[in-house]
C-alpha cells in the first residue's frame, strides 16, 4: 500500500461491530498502520454477519480492511501488560465497549495517558458516557426507533 495522509500513524482498535470499526477502516483507509484487537476465541461479533464469502463475513471484512489483527485477554494481567506495551508506541486508541469497562480494567485514559500523554483516546458511544441511557446499547436500528426514522424505512 502507498502512503497515505496518515502515514506513520499508529492506531489500536479495541472496536467492534459497526461504529468504531468503520472509524478505523477510515484511518487505514487514509495511511495508518492499524491493529485490531479482538477478545480471544470469540472475536469481533461482526465476524459472524452475513453475508459470507468463502468462509468470512463479508461485513467484517470490509470493516476492518487494511488493519493488522491480534487478540488480547484484556481481563488478564498478561494481556494488559500487552496493551500498556501497545500504548507506549501508538498514536491512537479506539475503543466501544459500555462506558466504564476500560475504567473497571485499569484501561481508561487517565490510566493510559501516565504512558503516554500524547494518546488520542477515542471512545465510540451511542448515547454518551454519562446520562439517562449512558449505558443503553446503541446500535444503528435502535437509533432509527428512538428517533422516529423507523417509522419511514420500515422493519
Amino acid at each position: 500500500m502507498g502512503k497515505g495522509l496518515l502515514d506513520g500513524v499508529k492506531v489500536l482498535d479495541l472496536s467492534r461491530v459497526l461504529a468504531g470499526p468503520y472509524c478505523g477502516m477510515m484511518l487505514a483507509d487514509m495511511g495508518a498502520d492499524v491493529i485490531k484487537i479482538e477478545i480471544p476465541g470469540k472475536g469481533d461479533d461482526a465476524r459472524g454477519n452475513f453475508p459470507i464469502v468463502n468462509g468470512e463475513s463479508a461485513y467484517y471484512m470490509n470493516l476492518n480492511r487494511n488493519k493488522k489483527g491480534m487478540t488480547l485477554n484484556l481481563k488478564s494481567e498478561k494481556g494488559k501488560e500487552i496493551l500498556r506495551r501497545l500504548v507506549a508506541d501508538s498514536d491512537i486508541l479506539i475503543e466501544n465497549y459500555r462506558p466504564g469497562v476500560m475504567e473497571k480494567l485499569g484501561l481508561g485514559y487517565e490510566d493510559l495517558k501516565k504512558i503516554n500523554p500524547g494518546l488520542i483516546y477515542g471512545c465510540v458511544s451511542g448515547f454518551g458516557h454519562y446520562g439517562p441511557y449512558s449505558q443503553r446499547a446503541g446500535y444503528d436500528i435502535i437509533g432509527q426507533a428512538m428517533s422516529g426514522l423507523m417509522s419511514t424505512t420500515g422493519w
